[in-house]
């Protein structure tokens, strides 16, 4: 009893200690700006800047540094601001996680106070207003209106690209289809193609269409250029049709069924599976199955971009990962009919980066007035689907509440799953700088598997990181480092080597050396499964 309790008051003390000196520090850094602006209007000597938000992208117009009242109110909300986290960060009495989610909220509550969101208090707005003699905000008022219709803020015009002609143009085939999901398979380019073809697995929660954006940058035109037989999943938008699906099903009925498919259409007897995101959680588990079940050797390589490892380590996303929030959702996807509608993830999303993903549009859209320049990545982000409730409920609580993948307790189709029987050649890709799967807790798939894993870590985000195309100017590195076989990413990272290219450099010749000889390609489908369609498909085409 009086451990705990002197333990209580020791904590309370260590807080309030923290506590007050954010609020000295605040005072001391408001009467400094006062002094500063003070001197500054009696034209003695310039005001100088408090360090705070340097490289803030909010405030990078000449007009908040020149501008005395601009100046003045940037400072004072970074005043602000910093009191804010740093009395947020005070509550380290808190367990871990609420005190990431009082951060979160704190943080997102700071960005609503920004100057750079009011029309009286940012200079550009300000300015702009002056010389449209306020047309600006009449055009904002009508954009914010299109966006309240619509039920989200516009990051990018809707007509910006057309798939199929603008995207995902990569000339191939849809040669099957069913209620869950198109396959497509891509016309060859070269002469001779590897022996064992590629089954892609794109995550459902998006288009699959991130992997073939305009033909400079696509994926799948890279690798079929370079001598492979490339198939893709296309998941079907859910409807009322498909709703009541489960985790199973969409194992079973994707990259189970795909990879038979793909196998009888090519003659091949082993396919190389490559998963990005939520297509590698669920090309990791019907690996896992195979496994258990002796037939894993239908897969010759397995390959994952981006994909969840241990779900302790989950990054910017764990503010929204608890009982309660889960419960939440599974309210909201009841009431909306039984599935998450795509614009709420969307939200969600634009919210662990809301400077970049929100304020921004707001700022341009409503108060100068202006539309989104057209962007490929992000018109695709906006592109969201639907996902059956059961489905995401069932990834919420089995992977990200309890980590059943981690620990041997996942079933799948009535099988454990246990990862170290899989003995498949690995490479797994992960980027530094993603906010939704840290490369810290992907790693952890070095540990997981039974078989190699070639890690590679690359630059870039959890889009960016993958899409990455080689280029001779723009340059994105990579780090790989096979020799050292520590559990401690942090230790693998500081004896790797950089290299200075496009990871897809490197993960090429890993599947040529591992993809057979060389063949004339296949035919385009098969007697038991023809052509249907050009690609993309309709299911990509579906809102």
């Amino acid at each position: 009893m009086f451990p705990s309790f002197f333990d209580l008051f020791n904590q309370s003390l260590t807080t309030m200690t923290k506590a007050q000196k954010a609020t000295f520090d605040a005072w001391t850094r408001s009467l400094e700006l006062t002094q500063n602006m003070a001197t500054s209007f009696w034209g003695q000597t310039p005001a100088k800047d408090i360090d705070l938000g340097v490289g803030d992208s909010r405030f990078t117009d000449e007009a908040w540094r020149t501008n005395m009242v601009a100046s003045f109110s940037r400072q004072s909300y970074l005043i602000l601001s910093k009191w804010m986290e740093d009395t947020a960060n005070a509550l380290d009495f808190l367990d871990p996680k609420t005190q990431t989610q009082v951060k979160f909220w704190t943080e997102q509550m700071a960005d609503v106070f920004s100057p750079s969101n009011s029309p009286f208090t940012n200079p550009e707005v300000v300015r702009e207003t002056v010389k449209t003699g306020g047309a600006n905000l009449v055009k904002g008022m009508q954009n914010f209106m299109h966006d309240a219709a619509a039920g989200k803020v516009t990051q990018v015009p809707d007509d910006a690209f057309t798939v199929g002609k603008d995207l995902a143009c990569t000339p191939g085939k849809v040669v099957y289809r069913s209620p869950l999901m198109e396959i497509m398979q891509y016309t060859p380019t070269t002469e001779k193609v590897h022996a064992i073809p590629m089954l892609m697995v794109p995550p459902w929660i998006n288009k699959y269409y991130v992997m073939d954006m305009a033909p400079e940058n696509s994926l799948y035109k890279y690798l079929v250029d370079n001598g492979f037989t490339v198939f893709t999943i296309s998941w079907k938008n859910p409807d009322e049709s498909i709703l009541d699906l489960e985790w199973d099903d969409y194992v079973e009925k994707g990259p189970l069924e795909a990879l038979k498919i793909v196998q009888e259409i090519t003659g091949a007897k082993k396919i190389n599976l490559v998963g990005y995101c939520l297509g590698g959680i669920s090309s990791q588990v019907a690996l896992g199955y195979l496994a258990a079940k002796g037939e894993d050797d239908i897969v010759n390589t397995a390959t994952f971009f981006t994909t969840h490892q241990d779900y302790t380590c989950v990054g910017d996303i764990t503010v929204f990962i608890d009982e309660n929030w889960v419960k939440f959702l599974d309210w909201l996807m009841q009431a909306s009919g039984g599935y998450l509608d795509g614009k709420n993830m969307g939200a969600t999303f634009n919210m662990l980066r809301a400077n970049d993903l929100l304020w921004r549009y707001v700022v341009s859209n409503y108060l100068l007035g202006q539309q989104p320049p057209a962007f490929a990545l992000l018109y695709w982000n906006n592109d969201g689907t639907r996902v059956p409730g059961k489905v995401h409920s069932f990834l919420l609580r089995e992977f990200f509440l309890h980590n059943k993948l981690q620990t041997g307790d996942l079933e799948v189709l009535g099988t454990r799953i246990d990862l170290s029987k899989v003995k498949t050649s690995t490479y797994a890709v992960t980027a530094a700088a993603d906010h939704i799967v840290p490369w810290q807790g992907a790693y952890k798939i070095r540990q997981l598997m039974g078989g190699p894993v070639r890690f590679i870590l690359t630059e870039g985000g959890h889009i960016a990181g993958v899409v990455n195309p080689p280029h001779p100017k723009k340059k994105r590195a990579h780090w790989v480092n096979d020799e050292n076989s520590t559990p401690d990413p942090e230790e693998w990272l500081k004896t790797s080597t950089k290299v200075v290219e496009s990871w897809w450099t490197d993960w090429a010749p890993w599947l040529s050396k591992q993809s057979g000889r060389k063949i004339n390609p296949p035919a385009i489908g098969s007697e038991k499964y023809p052509p249907l369609m050009d690609a993309p498909g309709k299911y990509v085409l579906e809102k």
